[in-house]
């Protein structure tokens, strides 16, 4: 698979001329037990030197899985949601965390219990909505069961999602989810990659918000995994640099 990386190039070398920083993580969804995707995964980021943000489904989670993610300091387990099930009715976008449900406070306290006893202190404790979808209504419970950051997709409109967490999304999904998977175009992503950067570079967006890549590997085929790794190393060649979330605790960028 041959990718024009050239306007990206572009964009990353004026920043460097420019002398901008480009803080850059990479978080995966979905996550439940260890299976062969799991592992490509953990050998990609070893490869690259990029931790990932493993986003576990804590009410699916084996113990096993806790067992292989502690072998491995650069997969760094955050909590998704609490059994990824859709509550919303047919025809909204799905969500399990959507403004008319009950039992919101109770799954967010399972998730955070089930997690924190999975992998201790390991654990980031980031909420990440299945779907990329939590109602604001729900936002002041998060600190009080103990997340201190909240992670959907697309670029923040603030840095605080709610007194006490930081808002620290993704922005470049690989996936075509809307033609049943596979890969996007890639053409379309490096255009789309180029533009939040140009969009940061010229003051529209947040400029200290990491660059976030988020990927499913369960749902990966060869192209998927291939213009991951492309992208990672265009990114780290460019100049942007890998943050390890885990070092900021409360103070998050």
């Amino acid at each position: 698979m041959k990718i024009d990386w050239s306007p990206l190039k572009t964009e990353l070398s004026i920043w460097r001329r420019s002398g901008l920083r480009l803080p850059f993580w990479w978080r995966d969804d979905d996550a439940a037990q260890e299976t062969a995707a799991l592992r490509k995964l953990q050998r990609l980021s070893t490869e690259t030197g990029v931790s990932v943000y493993v986003a576990v489904i804590p009410q699916r989670a084996k113990p096993s899985l806790a067992s292989y993610m502690a072998k491995y300091p650069n997969l760094i387990p955050v909590v998704h949601g609490w059994q990824h099930k859709n509550h919303n009715p047919a025809g909204q976008k799905k969500s399990e965390f959507g403004e008319a449900r009950d039992g919101v406070a109770r799954d967010l306290e399972a998730a955070m219990t089930t997690s924190r006893e999975m992998f201790g202190d390991r654990l980031l404790p980031m909420f990440v909505p299945p779907w990329n979808n939590f109602s604001d209504v729900h936002l002041p419970l998060l600190a009080e069961f103990g997340y201190t950051s909240l992670s959907t997709i697309t670029p923040r409109t603030a840095r605080m999602a709610a007194p006490g967490v930081v808002q620290v999304n993704t922005h470049i999904d690989p996936i075509f989810w809307r033609d049943g998977g596979g890969l996007v175009p890639p053409a379309k992503i490096v255009a789309q990659i180029t533009g939040l950067l140009n969009d940061r570079r010229l003051g529209p967006a947040d400029t200290e918000e990491p660059l976030g890549l988020l990927t499913h590997h369960l749902t990966h085929d060869r192209a998927i995994w291939a213009f991951t790794a492309a992208c990672l190393e265009v990114l780290i060649e460019g100049g942007a640099e890998p943050v390890d979330l885990s070092r900021y605790e409360g103070a998050l960028p």
